[in-house]
């Protein structure tokens, strides 16, 4: 057996050489024997690699909200579930229109209309083209995402034309915990929306969440199952119970867990976009701007679907506090046109 550090530096070695990793060598990366700092500092060196410089920021407008007919058992929005979340349709175009101004003003890279629901009607579709094509494209505007679930060809060609250059489609967790969260569609129908979206020229963010009861070979499974899909980022999300649904009682992750698992999928994709999501300020606490240093390369700001996120001054002083460099603002709140 290979003293423990020495083991360490040839699998941090193999992954800043940009090398696939054996599931054993990734589940090593988990155990109690590789101390702690030791994997954040080589993830950093990963990070330090291949994305040195990179930073992203994204914002989101939950546009459609509730009333959804899929059972993901962590989901607030979930009819299966009694959350007490507001629903509502469609938002109109000055909502969006603020939400996108708002999120320019933060010097966000990126801006993702999401909706509830798995699919969207063909008439929604075509309102959400005509606004995303109504939107200004200023320049270093931020980009325009659309998380609307599954979608065919047809739609996604109309989307595109709109403006849209990038659809947030989540795999949630690996294939085989997959049925254990949801069973109105499968891990298949994923895929495919995912492979749809790629065959379309459009880049695609897909990634998971985590707190749902999984295993780290789950997680492992999760984020090489990313690696062969070669999406082009990644968000990593951490369950907020929320009371009504299926886990409400679930165990929140540690601030160590969470880290650890940031770091196991920078040393899996060494060359992927990471962005922390959901969850970070509750599961993490005081140790989030850790997340840089666990591999990391960007964040959401400003809240999340149906709930509150901190304050985007609090998170824009965090990042100007560590050096890291935000994109100035694109323009001035409040205005958009």
């Amino acid at each position: 057996m290979l003293p423990e550090n020495r083991r360490l530096k040839l699998i941090t070695a193999k992954a800043l050489a940009n090398q696939a990793l054996t599931g054993p060598e990734a589940l090593y990366l988990t155990s109690s024997q590789v101390a702690f700092w030791d994997l954040l500092h080589g993830a950093h060196n990963i990070t330090n690699r291949f994305l040195k410089g990179k930073f992203h920021l994204c914002s989101i407008i939950n546009a459609k909200s509730g009333r959804c007919s899929e059972d993901c058992k962590f989901c607030a929005q979930s009819a299966h579930h009694h959350t007490g979340v507001k629903t509502y349709p469609l938002v109109g175009l000055a909502a969006i229109k603020k939400a996108y101004s708002s999120a320019a003003g933060t010097g966000a890279d990126g801006f993702s209309i999401v909706t509830s629901g798995n699919e969207l009607s063909g008439a929604e579709v075509e309102y959400l083209s005509g606004a995303v094509g109504r939107l200004p494209r200023k320049r270093n505007a931020p980009y325009l995402c659309l998380s609307i679930g599954r979608l065919a060809g047809p739609d996604i060609a109309r989307l595109k034309k709109a403006g849209v250059s990038k659809f947030h489609h989540n795999l949630e967790t690996s294939r085989r915990f997959f049925p254990k969260i949801c069973s109105t569609h499968s891990y298949d129908e994923r895929i495919a929306t995912i492979r749809a979206l790629q065959k379309a020229g459009i880049k695609v963010c897909s990634g998971g969440i985590f707190g749902l009861g999984e295993t780290w070979t789950d997680r492992i499974d999760l984020a090489r199952t990313l690696k062969v899909l070669k999406v082009d980022s990644i968000p990593l999300n951490f369950l907020l119970p929320v009371p009504g649904t299926s886990l409400e009682k679930a165990r929140r992750l540690s601030p160590k867990e969470a880290l650890t698992t940031i770091a196991l999928f920078r040393y899996i994709l060494p060359d992927t976009d990471i962005r922390i999501c959901a969850g970070r300020e509750k599961t993490l606490r005081d140790l989030q701007a850790l997340i840089f240093y666990a591999g990391a390369t960007g964040m959401m700001i400003g809240g999340y679907l149906t709930q509150p996120g901190r304050e985007v001054s609090d998170d824009l002083q965090m990042l100007s506090d560590l050096g890291i460099k935000n994109k100035a603002p694109r323009l001035p709140s409040g205005q958009c046109c």
